[in-house]
Parts: structure tokens; sequence; C-alpha cells
């Protein structure tokens, strides 16, 4: 993926300072290796069709006009069609031009999950411009840097979210316009750039709008990083990386989205373009059903049953939420939902199996804001579907196999040498594929992340191992995985092991510094309010003894009411090793 600007060009069509394609440099053909002694040369001629978002638009509209597209509301549910939603989404590229867009511009979205927000996801890349989705859970510090960084030159906003920009109000220096949508057009808006009402926009635009030809290697959308180490970094992804991540989105082994199903992301729009289900979506026609900002596990399981979800899609928490809701009322019939896709974090093994109990079935997947994101996905072989059922949610409770079209190495830490596959090596993973970025938004400075990228290969951060059947295991992150007297302890696996024990929530392991032995575990544990008053240090060691190493075993175990997480939901163990360093002290 290049960007148009700063970034080093890949092979294809060169892109000036606009955005937009110069005609592109055909290089001679090479001659054909030779064959049996006969010299000769031999080219394929098939049509050079660009791979861009605008196939998916019109592919969506004019085969999948009567599928509906739902988003959850305060009163009920809105309810849209392929056919309705798409033709707003022509009137709204007219009328973001009309605010003065030009190609290769960045829009930014300020929004939860909605129809409208989906309307931008074509509008605006399909019209030549950039949709840069904003994380409207990051500390205003954060935003402001992005909103900055990226030059947005229009924001679109939810109405209750205006608060957010007025928050950041310095930082909107390149931002000419702001666009509210899903609610009127808030009175205090003073200090803030013009602002508009979306539906009066879209009311005043032509009904049809000139779609400009598009090379797919211009840049289509950028998502930043959680910046939980320095400042976020801009990741861009062109038309061609979105439109193949699509592709693999709807393979049967990955997340298998089809025409027949009606899915449900409850992963943020704003995080790696809800890990490319909207795109997916209406390149099958599969019917979707968005959440608003009504995320909260009753508000879901709700949702579930009266739209017959087959496909949901989120974080960990949010399914141990649900999990949670279905031990206390049987009155849901979720008997719709075929499949669970669950990332962002480890699923503990006691997550598969209480959801397995319900009749419901999660299928873990790993990925990166850098890898758009999917990366593996953990679905069993035909050969290990005849293992008994314990054995087959150790391998569910894996992060997978690759899917086709990403390379995969684990390399070890150790020795910087590629691990072999015997699920045991520690190792960075990483890896290379036609939607990994290959640079950071502003280019490879050691600052933006030079050091992430070694021989066109993308170093993940991510430490894990790979088992002879290629399944690999997170087990930490390079910043926080321990090393206790020169042994590697896994706090993802440890954190799966604790919250297997029936008293507890939520559990995260952060390494602090140790006199001795460098490093040693401790244990932040959430117990579930039953057992709040009850559950002790010693209750956790009891569970844990029997499963691990001596040495894994946490030094202490500490209570709380709530973990630290990202705006994404990951465990923040920056902000726990913060809060814990005055409270944790070992004595050689």
């Amino acid at each position: 993926m290049s960007w148009f600007r700063r970034n080093k060009p890949e092979s294809g069509p060169a892109m000036n300072v606009a955005g937009s394609a110069q005609a592109p440099t055909v290089p001679a053909p090479a001659p054909a290796a030779a064959a049996n002694g006969a010299s000769s040369a031999f080219l394929a001629t098939m049509m050079d069709y660009p791979l861009t978002l605008q196939h998916v638009y019109n592919r969506a509209r004019r085969l999948f006009p009567n599928r509906e597209i739902v988003t959850a509301t305060a009163d009920g549910y809105e309810r849209s069609t392929y056919g309705e939603t798409f033709a707003r989404v022509e009137r709204l590229a007219g009328a973001i031009q009309a605010l003065g867009v030009q190609r290769g511009d960045r829009v930014g979205t300020l929004a939860w999950n909605s129809t409208r927000h989906y309307e931008l996801y074509f509008a605006i890349p399909c019209m030549g411009a950039v949709l840069h989705t904003l994380n409207l859970r990051l500390p205003a510090s954060q935003l402001g840097f992005i909103i900055q960084d990226a030059a947005d030159s229009v924001i679109f906003v939810d109405a209750d979210l205006v608060p957010l920009l007025r928050g950041v109000k310095d930082s909107l220096g390149s931002v000419r316009h702001i666009v509210v949508m899903n609610g009127p057009v808030p009175d205090d808006v003073e200090g803030l750039p013009p602002v508009h009402d979306y539906e009066a926009l879209l009311a005043a635009a032509p009904a049809t709008f000139a779609w400009p030809e598009l090379d797919e290697r211009e840049p289509a959308a950028m998502c930043y990083t959680s910046g939980t180490t320095g400042n976020p970094k801009g990741v861009v992804y062109s038309h061609r990386s979105s439109f193949l991540h699509a592709f693999s989105v709807t393979q049967v082994d990955t997340v298998g989205l089809c025409e027949r199903d009606t899915s449900f992301p409850l992963v943020p729009m704003f995080h790696v373009n809800a890990w490319g289900l909207p795109h997916a979506a209406a390149m099958v026609g599969s019917k979707l059903v968005f959440p608003g900002k009504f995320m909260d596990p009753t508000h879901t399981a709700q949702t579930i049953a009266d739209e017959k979800v087959t496909l949901a899609a989120g974080v960990p928490t949010l399914w141990i939420g649900l999990l949670q809701v279905l031990d206390r009322r049987s009155d849901f019939d979720l008997s719709s939902l075929e499949r669970i896709v669950c990332g962002g974090s480890a699923v503990p093994a006691s997550l598969v199996r209480g959801l397995d109990a319900k009749g419901l079935t999660i299928i873990q997947a790993w990925g990166m804001t850098e890898m758009s994101p999917i990366g593996t996905v953990s679905r069993l072989k035909s050969s290990l579907q005849s293992l008994p059922f314990d054995d087959q949610v150790t391998y569910r409770a894996k992060q997978g196999i690759p899917v086709t079209g990403v390379d995969l190495r684990i390399v070890s830490l150790d020795t910087g040498e590629e691990a072999p596959w015997d699920g045991e090596t520690f190792g960075e993973i990483q890896v290379r594929g036609p939607w990994i970025t290959g640079s950071y938004y502003h280019g490879d400075n050691e600052e933006m992340g030079a050091s992430k990228f070694a021989d066109g290969w993308f170093r993940t951060g991510d430490v894990a191992t790979i088992d002879a059947d290629g399944y690999i295991t997170i087990v930490d992150r390079t910043k926080d995985v321990i090393k206790s007297g020169g042994e590697w302890i896994s706090s993802v696996q440890e954190e799966g092991l604790i919250m297997g024990n029936p008293m507890v929530l939520e559990a995260a392991v952060i390494g602090m510094p140790h006199p001795k032995w460098s490093e040693r575990p401790v244990a932040v544990i959430v117990p579930k309010p039953e057992y709040k008053d009850t559950i002790t240090k010693e209750d956790i060691i009891r569970h844990l003894e029997p499963q691990v190493a001596k040495f894994w075993l946490p030094d202490e175990v500490i209570f709380v009411d709530a973990l630290a997480k990202t705006s994404v939901g990951k465990f923040d163990k920056k902000v726990m090793r913060e809060q814990l360093k005055d409270q944790v002290h070992f004595e050689e």
C-alpha cells in the first residue's frame, strides 16, 4: 500500500502530489525463461481490471438492492436497503465535493457504527478522497494530534459526539467544515469551523455523481494505531488492499461472510474498518446490522435475537459480558447466531467453553491496524475435528493459521533466527502480504517506526509460538513478555488460565521489576460480583499450581473493580504498571 505523498512508491502508477494517478509506465516485457532449450516470450494477457471499492459499490447496488441495512436506535431500529443507501451515497459524494474536497484529501469521521457512517465508507473513497476514521475513545491530546497529523479537510461527526470536537478545537486548523449527522446540529458550536447539517447537504446535492476513474493503488482509507507507546501512527489502505482484504473475509475458512448472513459488526467502524466487514458485506450482499452506540451486553443480546444475526464480531470483553447476561437470563433466542468472530486480545479457553455451553461458537482471529487487520483465523483443520472436546478447545483458543494472502514467520527472541514449528519457542511474529502496510504515513524514519520493517517483513511486536500444524499462539507483546531468571513467562497464557477460575471475570498479568529475578509476574484480577468479598490470593494460586511451572506463579495477586483498557478494549498494561509501581515492591 503506498501513500500518495510521502511514502516510498510501490511498483505501479506513480501518484502526483494531489493524489491523482499519472499515466502508468509499462515496462518492456522481459524474455521468458527458456524451457527445454526453446527460447520464447510468453506473457499472460489478462485484463488489467482495477480492484477498487467502486466495484464493490456498484455490485451491491445492482445485485443486492433489497438486502437490508439496519441501525439500532434509542427508539428501535432504522431500516434501509443497499439500493436506498447507495443512492444516498451518490448524493453524498456530490455534497462532499461541494464542500471543496478534492482527490486525495483526508475526510474524517467521528461516529458510532450506523448507516450514515456506512454511507461515508463508500462516498469518500469512491470519489477519490481518503476516509479517515477517528477513534472516539481516545484522549483529547491524541485525538487532536491525529486530526492535525492527517490534515483532515472535513469532519463528519455524530451529533452527540460534537463535544469531543469542541475539546480539540485548537487542533482543527486544517478542517474547513464540520458536518453533523444522526441528530440535529447542537446550539453550542462556537469556535468550530462552519457547521452543516448532514441531511440538508444531501437534500441540496444532485441525485447523480460522475465517479472518477481510480487507480487501485490510490489511498482509500486511513487509520491510526492506538498509540500505547508514543503518538499514534497512521496506516494508509489502498483500494487494492481493501478489496483483497474484503475478499479474504468472505473465504469459508476465514470469516466466511456470505449473502445468506446477517452480519453484526460490534467492532467499531473507527477501528481498522470494522475488520473489513462493511466492505465484505457489500461485496457479497450480506444483511448488515449496526449497533449504533448501544453495545452493552443486554442490547447486544436483544439485537441478535430481534434481527436473527448469524455473524457477530467484537473484542472478548463484549462476549464475556454477553455470557454473563445469558447466565442470568434465558429469554433471549440466539439460535440464529452461527459464529462469533473475536479479536483484539486473546480469547480465554473458559470463554470458548462457556459460549459452547450456550450453543454459541466463537472463532478467534488475530491481526493489527498495520495488517488491515486480519492475519490469522483459528478454524479447526479437518484432521483435528475428531479430537476430544478439550483438545479441540485448546486449538480454538490459539490465534489460528495464516489466512491465504498472508505470509507469516516467527523469529526467535533469543537467536534472531526463524523459530522451529515446535509450539514452544517464543518469537516475534513477522508478516508480509498485499494488505499489510509497507510503511507508516510520513515515511520510515526511526521515530515513526523504521525498525518495524525488516527485509520486506513487518515486525508486529507480538510474541508467539507456532506448532507443527501451523497454529500460532500469542504469548505476549514484546514489551510485555516477562523474563524471570532467564526464563520466559507468557502473561497472555497465564491470564487465560486465571480466567478459567469460576470466580474470576477478567485478569491481567504484568511483569514488575525484581531485584533478583529481573521481573516477576503480578496478577491483577476483577472478580465476578458474587465473589468480590470472598476470593483470595490462595484461590488463584491453587487454581494455577496444577497447570503451570512453579516459577510462573504470580508473586502478588491484586483484586480491583476494573482493569485499565485501551480505546479499543485491550488491556493497557503500561497504565497498570504505572498504577502499581508504588504498590508492589519485592525484596531479595
